[in-house]
C-alpha cells in the first residue's frame, strides 16, 4: 500500500471506492488542516513548475480559494487587496528584474 499522507480532493474517496481500491482517510482537525492546505499549495505550485499548464494553475487557484476560505474571506476583499497594492507598488507585468539597490 503507498502512503501519501497528504490532502486529497473530496471526491477522492468516492473514486477510490467505486475502483475497489482498499484506502484509510480520516477527516484533519483545523490545525492539521491549515498545514496540509499549505503542503498542498507549495505541492500545486512545484508542479507547475514542472508542467506549465492551465490545469497546473486551476489547482493552485483550488487550493488558494481553499486557503482564502478558511481565513475567513473571500475573491472580493482579495481582489481589493490585489488592487490596493498595484496602485500602490504596481503589477509584475512590466518585467522589470531589480539587479542590486545601493545603500
Amino acid at each position: 500500500m503507498t502512503e501519501y499522507n497528504k490532502l486529497v480532493r473530496d471526491l477522492i474517496p468516492t473514486i477510490l471506492t467505486v475502483d475497489g481500491k482498499n484506502f484509510s482517510s480520516y477527516i484533519a482537525l483545523d490545525e492539521e488542516y491549515e498545514r496540509k492546505l499549505k503542503e498542498k499549495l507549495l505541492e500545486e505550485v512545484n508542479e507547475f513548475i514542472e508542467n506549465p499548464c492551465l490545469e497546473e494553475l486551476a489547482d493552485i487557484q483550488q487550493v488558494l480559494d481553499t486557503i482564502l476560505y478558511n481565513m475567513g474571506h473571500d475573491n472580493g476583499v482579495l481582489n481589493k487587496k490585489m488592487f490596493e497594492k498595484a496602485v500602490l507598488r504596481g503589477t509584475f507585468s512590466k518585467k522589470i528584474i531589480l539587479e542590486k539597490v545601493e545603500g
